[in-house]
């Protein structure tokens, strides 16, 4: 918004976890950390303490410079559990929930996992890992390996104090998510992981937040759980997106991390209820009324928006996003009620956070300013300046595990090709256009990015999801609509599309309309798969 020279926050060099969690031992001490269910509190120091023991359990049980996975929903004990595994000089592999168990358990012998530390509720995705090889560990039973760990120092077990961490040593193999279709196990080491968690806080100070974010994404990592070690705060963890908005008037946090479609979500939901309720005339009136104190630096947005604050807890102040492109109309929308979206640009080779906005530092609709441990060039730009993101820094993963021929084609010398299009302004501002991958280049030479013509198709009231692609040399536009106003929307749609083709390049035109019935297949960060539209077109050309 403003331009100016805004200095970093003051954080401290951290390059190893052990020193993030005694920072954060040492900064809040006997503050609350975290809370437990039974409404207790757990504060920084005792943290730190448990950490210690259950990682002396861990290299009690022989488990030193292993890979461990992770499987299990958002939690205290998920959060004890991957401090231990790092802390204890070992490496943890999380797991994605919502894959199957074929899929998780190729996932522990392609990394030679030597245990899994896993949720009582996902037992079954894990039954058929080897037990002769793999060491089975309940997180149910967090409690019992730190009380072993607890016994084994009174005894004068010094295994942790003399388990050496250097900063280059690897912390995490982390799969990506997969819409392409396949797999990549990004090697994350400390550095890589601390560097990119402290200039995250300097550029952004957080605290007390909610995470409902799946804790196997890097994404939470470095937008609130990390944070919260360098920041002070508390935090806490929602199951689900369901719950969200029952945790966040419970709980009252100062932010919370979301993708894109999460942030759409909750903007919508506010609009629906007013509309709901007869308020939607009266609150377009509000925000008008605030736009007009604004422009004379005077802030009303929380005494004007109280519902709305109090819906959210009424202490929310930042959303940070990331992980797909989001709707700048949304960004504006909330920033006009007084909750600041914080976009940003990461990708998990880069640990994950390459860019973000800073509160006194944005600008809309882009993913903000070059964090200070990374740096970022464009290549082979167009006349409008867009051309492929590559990304070099202490962030930037070791490579990928066991696929040397993949790790070199990422690479262009010291930098990582992202494979994103984007472009820098003149006031430093990243803006992300597309994915590489996913352009479709026209028989006429043109070049056309879906991700631009979706975010525009997107804004049509009754669209719920949209994806753009080339079929049979032309622009495909496939829609799922709004259910409960499915036939009123579908006629609306082709006048819609004939509206935007006209105000678009001709070479930019949707040439052809899908009606889906049912949802687009996503990620667990909510992004579509879009090979499976491939895969989908296949069957259909071989059936036909």
């Amino acid at each position: 918004m403003k331009n100016g020279i805004y200095p970093y926050y003051e954080i401290p060099e951290i390059e190893i976890s052990r020193q993030l969690v005694e920072y954060g031992k040492q900064s809040n001490d006997d503050k609350p950390f975290l809370y437990t269910k039974t409404g207790g509190s757990i504060t920084s120091a005792e943290f730190s303490d448990l950490v210690k023991e259950c990682a002396t359990y861990l290299l009690s049980e022989g488990l030193r410079k292993a890979n461990i996975g992770l499987l299990g929903e958002n939690s205290n004990e998920w959060c004890l559990a991957y401090f231990s595994i790092i802390n204890s000089g070992n490496v943890v592999v999380p797991l994605d929930r919502n894959l199957n168990s074929e899929e998780i358990v190729g996932l522990l012998e392609r990394c030679e996992c030597k245990a899994v530390i896993y949720s009582e509720k996902d037992k079954d995705l894990i039954a058929k890992a080897d037990r002769e090889k793999i060491i089975f560990l309940s997180l149910n039973e967090m409690d019992a390996y730190c009380e072993k760990g607890r016994n084994l120092l009174k005894e004068g077990d010094r295994s942790y104090e003399e388990t050496i961490i250097d900063k280059d040593d690897l912390a995490a193999i982390v799969f990506t998510s997969g819409t392409s279709g396949t797999m990549k196990g990004v090697m994350l080491s400390q550095k890589n992981l601390m560097s990119d968690a402290v200039a995250c806080c300097r550029h952004v100070v957080e605290h007390d937040t909610q995470i409902f974010l799946p804790l196997h994404h890097t994404f939470p990592w470095a937008a609130a759980m990390f944070g919260i070690f360098l920041c002070g705060g508390t935090m806490r963890f929602s199951p689900n997106m369901k719950r969200l908005m029952k945790d966040l008037k419970n709980n009252h946090p100062q932010n919370i991390s979301a993708v894109p479609l999460m942030v759409e979500t909750l903007y919508n939901g506010i609009w629906n209820s007013a509309r709901k309720n007869g308020q939607e005339t009266r609150l377009k009136k509000a925000i008008s009324l605030s736009r007009f104190l604004m422009a004379f630096g005077i802030d009303a947005r929380k005494k004007l928006f109280k519902e709305i604050h109090d819906s959210f807890g009424g202490k929310l102040e930042v959303i940070i996003c990331g992980g797909a492109p989001l709707d700048e109309d949304v960004e504006r929308g909330f920033y006009d009620l007084g909750i600041q979206v914080i976009n940003g640009y990461g990708i998990t080779e880069c640990s994950p956070v390459v860019a973000v906005n800073r509160p006194h530092d944005f600008r809309f609709g882009s993913v903000g300013k070059v964090l200070p441990c990374n740096k970022v060039k464009i290549i082979d730009p167009d006349k409008d300046g867009i051309g492929e993101v590559l990304v070099k820094g202490s962030n930037v993963m070791k490579g990928y595990y066991k696929d040397p021929e993949a790790t070199a084609e990422a690479f262009e010398d010291e930098w990582f090709r992202t494979g994103d299009f984007g472009k820098i302004d003149k006031d430093g501002f990243l803006f992300i256009t597309g994915r590489k991958k996913n352009l479709i280049v026209l028989s006429n030479g043109e070049n056309v990015s879906p991700e631009e013509i979706e975010n525009k198709l997107i804004k049509l009231p009754y669209v719920k999801e949209v994806a753009v692609y080339e079929e049979d040399r032309e622009i495909v536009g496939e829609f799922y609509l709004d259910e409960d106003a499915f036939s009123e929307a579908r006629k609306m749609l082709e006048n819609d599309v004939d509206f935007y083709n006209r105000s678009v390049p001709n070479y930019k035109n949707i040439g052809k309309i899908k009606v889906r019935t049912i949802p687009f297949e996503k990620t667990t960060t909510m992004k579509i798969k879009r090979y499976l539209l491939k895969k989908e077109k296949e069957e259909e050309s071989t059936s036909s």
